[in-house]
């Protein structure tokens, strides 16, 4: 079984610039809540009109490039042929954004932490555009929508301040309500603009798993990505993180106050450079003797066809700078009719949210050498590389299974043996980042998992929040700054 791995890279430079919003204060401005008080419309179909997409379009056909790059790597570069191995950037606008934020306003979330989310939410709205529309939905012992979807000019970041910080925390939880209220603000919109809804921090117990796919105008369903903020130790953390596993959004773990606005900014900070929407990678075998093995992909739906000559991946967005990789499992049969073999073409297909058209990219063949005689082959670090984080992951889930089954000591085990794995691989000899990232990260899921306390009152939402990340490869909030890097190697679009 021959592994192969793909790499997905989306460019876009634009939103890579400083900005110090660490020190940044949003003053509570003097409020009447009268215009908010007013009953809610049966409909939320009372969405303020999108302007500007047309000049937005018009910039990206003229005067800007977007691409995205694929690259791919052989575990190794040749295979004997009697052997048989089986089972740079442009600078471009982004697109406008549709944003929901779900706010907990209930008793539990007064004084610091209330004061907290109100300033994340400062910084969410100071850092949207002109042409971005947010709506704010607040939830308590029941549910109500602030104001319906607003665009982020001038004066709609003022009255959108206003509204977040007039809010009070009295009341029981009812988040399953406000995700269904937020839900229905996306699916009554008369116009659109790219979605997400973003949960920000709860400190509560979550009394049901919400519904999250909703019914579009043409009749079509579609799910909303949520991404969960868990703050302190008393949030359940599992049904959090369910419900953004499912969605498609991540889930992050916020220990302490310290790190709140990193949370906010890694979060927020892609959602506003999306520059690929819907993609798909594509693979296909060339040689007619090959069969695909398998494909790791995560959390990403994916499918081999029923002869095993092709399949694909379901990638979705992709962030400004963001990769993707993905291991691919390849049949090799013996073969003696030359010195080199074809393996896989790739190609992905994508939706440009700027100019609205689908793109197709093709990717260079993947070959390897057959030589007559075995050689001592280097393996390719690329690819060691994410067999180890893949096979950390795994390690993560069987280590939480046991945990949750009261057997902390076989937990950690667990975590130890995959370690010990790791330390042995061609990118632990050569001291490769993420090869160290994991195995930090795992040593630290050990430390939390000492003794029932710790891990139910730390451990279980930081394993939670390692095992999004790794799922869908994208950065989640935690303790430790060094293991944000073990899923990903974005730029943070509000940082140079």
């Amino acid at each position: 079984m021959l592994k192969y791995l793909l790499d997905m890279l989306g460019h876009n430079k634009l939103w890579r610039r400083p900005c110090n919003f660490y020190s940044r204060m949003f003053p509570f401005l003097p409020f009447s809540l009268r215009c908010f008080k007013s009953p809610e419309p049966a409909i939320f179909d009372d969405d303020e009109s999108i302007e500007g997409s047309s000049s937005y379009t018009k910039i990206a056909n003229n005067d800007f490039q977007r691409n995205i790059k694929i690259n791919t790597y052989t575990e190794v570069p040749a295979v004997p042929r009697t052997e048989a191995n089986l089972p740079q950037i442009s600078r471009i606008p982004r697109a406008p954004v549709d944003l929901v934020t779900v706010l907990d306003t209930s008793g539990s979330m007064a004084g610091t932490k209330l004061a907290l989310l109100k300033r994340a939410m400062g910084f969410v709205i100071q850092n949207l555009g002109p042409n971005d529309r947010l709506s704010v939905v607040a939830f308590s012992s029941t549910a109500r929508r602030l104001f319906p979807l607003r665009r982020m000019s001038d004066t709609g970041k003022q009255q959108a301040l206003q509204a977040v910080n007039s809010l009070v925390a009295n009341g029981g939880t009812n988040i399953a309500e406000g995700l269904r209220k937020g839900a229905k603000v996306m699916e009554d919109r008369r116009e659109k603009n790219p979605v997400s809804i973003l949960v920000p921090p709860s400190n509560n117990q979550l009394p049901v798993a919400p519904s999250l796919s909703i019914q579009g105008n043409n009749g079509a369903t579609f799910k909303i990505p949520v991404h969960a903020f868990g703050f302190g130790s008393d949030h359940d953390a599992s049904l959090m993180h369910s419900i953004s596993e499912i969605s498609g959004g991540t889930f992050s773990f916020i220990e302490t106050e310290a790190v709140i606005q990193d949370a906010f900014a890694q979060c927020i900070g892609g959602l506003l450079s999306v520059v690929v929407k819907e993609l798909r990678v594509c693979m296909e075998c060339i040689h007619p003797t090959l069969s695909l093995g398998s494909l790791r992909a995560g959390s990403y739906p994916n499918h081999v066809m029923p002869d095993r000559r092709a399949g694909w991946i379901c990638v979705g967005d992709l962030y400004a700078d963001e990769e993707r990789n993905f291991l691919i499992s390849v049949n090799v049969p013996k073969d003696l009719s030359g010195n080199e073999m074809s393996l896989l073409k790739v190609r992905c297909v994508y939706n440009d949210p700027l100019t609205k058209e689908k793109v197709t990219l093709e990717g260079e063949e993947v070959n390897i050498k057959r030589p007559e005689v075995a050689g001592k082959e280097l393996v390719s670090i690329e690819v060691d590389r994410q067999m180890n984080r893949l096979q950390a992951a795994d390690a993560m889930a069987q280590a939480r299974t046991a945990a949750e089954q009261g057997d902390l000591t076989r937990a950690v085990s667990i975590l130890e043996s995959c370690r010990q794995v790791l330390s042995k691989t061609a990118s632990a000899k050569s001291c490769d980042w993420l090869c160290i990232a994991l195995d930090a990260e795992l040593k630290e899921m050990q430390e939390r998992m000492t003794s029932r306390h710790v891990y139910e009152v730390s451990g279980r939402a930081y394993v939670l929040s390692g095992l999004s990340s790794h799922s869908w490869q994208r950065a989640t909030a935690r303790v430790i700054p060094q293991i944000v890097r073990v899923s990903f190697k974005p730029i943070n679009p509000f940082h140079g």
